[in-house]
């Protein structure tokens, strides 16, 4: 399955030690992600990541396309509620995966949550939507 990791910068050391935690599980799946969340994550694990631009610089878009295309199964965005700078783009792609069902976490509870869900395979209607 392909998912998609974004995190903004407050964040992104929670999603360090989340991908840290479930390696096993996401390396058997295609990864995502804006530039630094996939930066950061390469250099404290072993997983390949399709890295895209910095996410205020068109990487949300990207992640965007590819929910518009059905071409990610579950998005991991941990946000910073305290973030008033939040763009649009912001909005956009958390709109786009309810418009197009997919699973999407903002918190670390529902991302662990829905990674184990992606390992027992609890995720794979989503293979029906392609």
């Amino acid at each position: 399955m392909n998912v998609g990791l974004v995190a903004h910068d407050a964040k992104k050391m929670l999603m360090q030690n989340l991908c840290i935690a479930y390696q096993d599980i996401l390396r058997k799946h295609t990864l995502y992600a804006t530039a630094t969340t996939g930066k950061v994550i390469e250099e404290v694990t072993n997983l390949s990541i399709h890295k895209f631009q910095v996410g205020h610089f068109g990487g949300m878009h990207q992640i965007g396309a590819l929910i518009q295309n059905n071409e990610i199964d579950l998005l991991i965005f941990l946000q910073d509620p305290d973030n008033k700078q939040r763009t649009q783009g912001f909005y956009d792609v958390l709109n786009l995966c309810d418009k197009h069902n997919i699973p999407c976490a903002t918190n670390l509870p529902t991302a662990e949550a829905l990674i184990m869900a992606l390992d027992r395979g609890d995720l794979d209607w989503r293979e029906m939507y392609k």
